[in-house]
């Protein structure tokens, strides 16, 4: 029992993360501004300013 509560976690996790736009992309760009700026990750504030401030 599980083990299949297992697989199906990851698959919903895995489907979620195919479904995000790419990092980058307008949509994402659109997405990030769109969440409260206390919730960005490092990463997120970091590929920000790379992709949709400084094209």
């Amino acid at each position: 029992m599980k083990v299949l509560l297992l697989v199906l976690l990851s698959f919903f996790m895995l489907s979620l993360n195919a479904c995000a736009p790419e990092v980058g992309s307008d949509a994402w760009c659109e997405n990030l501004k769109q969440k409260p700026k206390g919730d960005w990750t490092a990463n997120e504030v970091k590929d920000y300013a790379k992709h949709c401030l400084f094209k």
